[in-house]
């Protein structure tokens, strides 16, 4: 008897969840159809505004430091250029009737116009597109005027704003269509809807235009479509409803038994036994402290800390490793949130494994932890290890493009060390270089690793990126770094990795005593940095 009163309560609760999904569904499917193409529209032209701006902000220097011929140094100067921006394929020169004077990297020239004809009436900055296409978006060109009608400019890869963007459920039934400069299109993606079909008055449609720049997003989706997938919803809720009954009388029949021992690294998971330490990362100039990376540890109930390089091959090869990240994150916004909002100068490094490049469900993790929140996306570093080779280098340099487009840094870590070598620095538009502790350590005794160390500093400088040294644990490292150039550093010297509440009183002590007029004094073994 009590078997049988235990499967009807089950028959019960397994129905009345399914009458209310369903009801849910079909109610709200258009509005939240609706509501996930606003997003989508709204991301395409963040990213569209991104790349316009970084692309007039790399003109304007080019003007500025006076490369506006096509001589030699300032053909030099382009091709730079071009190789430090991943969504650039080359910088160059037009004459006042719009045709390319000279062209960094070289390639074959364009034969026709690509600009209109100089108009001294007219804005300093051009906007144009050419008839190049890849995946329905368009090579993109940006003017900017020097004198006499001659303008340098930048051609965009076409996909520069690509990206399918919004829900994967909607891709297959969905338009978009990303104006540039009026009605000129730079991006068409997907299905055309026609309005003038017998569902054509079931069409929706959601539209963002940027306030910047004349870039226009339309999204449009019969609304029919929403209402299929909820039919197939609807046809599968119906199918689990026999099966959620099965499923709660088996568990009215195995509730009493106890469960079997969970495997100890799913339930600490689960415990959020994985908690993040926080390594400083110092200017080796100012004394001052710039941030810090975040390092997993494995923090178990009896207080014993399990080192990453106990779990790390284990969680990256399970999978796990997306869920320790995602909490990894979500934690250091609880931690050190209030301290980073305190200061904005400060950097917060994550680590990510090639796995998160090759799908954008880290971008979600990233906007759902991070925006809006005291962490800003400018404070934020994303290193990817040179370690393991990422498998899609076409998908991976999209997937850190957006992150760059919300306002992070890429770095490379372990540079040096692994598969990618310079294809990763020219490829994916990384923005730090992170040298590898074997490096450091072989200093001033290896003159390989020394060798190696000033061709990373060297490449940082001529291609505008950022250099960390890892692992600095004496003062003649400092001293060695100081002197070919490296001005940021963590390691042992420093601080090992912390725990949130001693990392946050040393970022305290620092900030309330170390200023800018006040550099670290390196006079011998005992003196302390930082």
């Amino acid at each position: 008897m009590v078997l049988l009163r235990h499967v009807g309560v089950a028959i019960l609760m397994a129905a009345a969840p399914l009458v209310v999904a369903q009801y849910t569904l079909v109610n709200h499917a258009v509005q939240y159809g609706r509501t996930e193409m606003q997003a989508a529209a709204l991301r395409y032209v963040s990213q569209g505004e991104h790349v316009i701006a970084d692309t007039l902000s790399q003109l304007r220097e080019l003007h500025q430091a006076g490369h506006t011929s096509c001589r030699a140094d300032d053909r030099v100067a382009f091709r730079r250029q071009a190789h430090q921006q991943s969504f650039v394929r080359e910088f160059g020169l037009l004459d006042s009737n719009g045709f390319a004077m000279c062209a960094e990297p070289m390639e074959s020239m364009q034969t026709t116009a690509m600009l209109p004809k100089y108009d001294p009436n007219a804005p300093i900055v051009a906007l144009g597109l050419l008839n190049e296409e890849s995946k329905g978006a368009k090579a993109a060109i940006i003017g900017w005027h020097v004198a006499n009608g001659i303008r340098i400019y930048a051609r965009l890869e076409p996909d520069a704003i690509w990206g399918d963007l919004g829900p994967e459920y909607l891709r297959p039934y969905r338009h978009v269509g990303i104006s540039l400069g009026g009605n000129a299109t730079w991006l068409s993606l997907g299905t055309h809807l026609d309005e003038d079909s017998d569902s054509g008055s079931n069409l929706i449609e959601e539209v963002a235009k940027s306030s910047r720049y004349p870039i226009a997003v339309h999204i449009s989706a019969q609304q029919s479509a929403l209402m299929k997938i909820v039919g197939s919803l609807e046809f599968l809720i119906k199918i689990a409803a026999g099966l959620f009954g099965t499923v709660f009388v088996l568990l009215a029949i195995w509730m009493n038994r106890k469960p079997e021992q969970e495997d100890e690294f799913v339930l600490a998971i689960r415990n959020s036994e994985f908690v993040p330490y926080y390594q400083p990362v110092m200017d080796l100039v100012t004394g001052q402290l710039r941030g810090c990376e975040v390092l997993v540890r494995w923090v178990r109930p009896d207080g014993t800390v399990v080192s990453p390089g106990m779990f790390m091959h284990y969680a990256e090869t399970s999978g796990h490793i997306f869920e320790i990240t995602r909490q990894m994150m979500e934690k250091t916004v609880i931690e050190v949130g209030e301290l980073y909002k305190d200061n904005p100068s400060f950097k917060l490094s994550v680590n990510l494994f090639a796995g998160h490049f090759e799908d954008r469900t880290i971008i979600g993790d990233v906007e759902d932890i991070y925006g809006g929140g005291p962490i800003a996306y400018e404070q934020l570093v994303f290193e990817i290890t040179e370690r393991q080779p990422l498998r899609d280098i076409d998908q991976a340099r999209k997937i850190m493009a957006e992150l760059r487009s919300l306002g992070a840094k890429v770095a490379l870590d372990d540079a040096g060390t692994g598969h990618g070598g310079l294809a990763y620095l020219q490829k994916l538009g990384i923005d730090i270089i992170k040298i590898d502790k074997m490096f450091i350590d072989a200093l001033g005794s290896d003159h390989s690793s020394t060798s190696i160390v000033d061709l990373l500093v060297e490449l940082a400088g001529n291609l505008g990126m950022g250099i960390i040294a890892e692992g600095v644990e004496t003062m003649d490292q400092i001293i060695k770094l100081r002197e070919m150039g490296v001005t940021t550093a963590q390691g042992y010297i420093f601080a090992p990795a912390l725990p949130a509440k001693m990392y946050i009183e040393l970022a305290r002590a620092l900030t309330g005593h170390i200023t800018d007029k006040e550099p670290i004094q390196i006079e011998d073994e005992t003196t302390q940095a930082a």
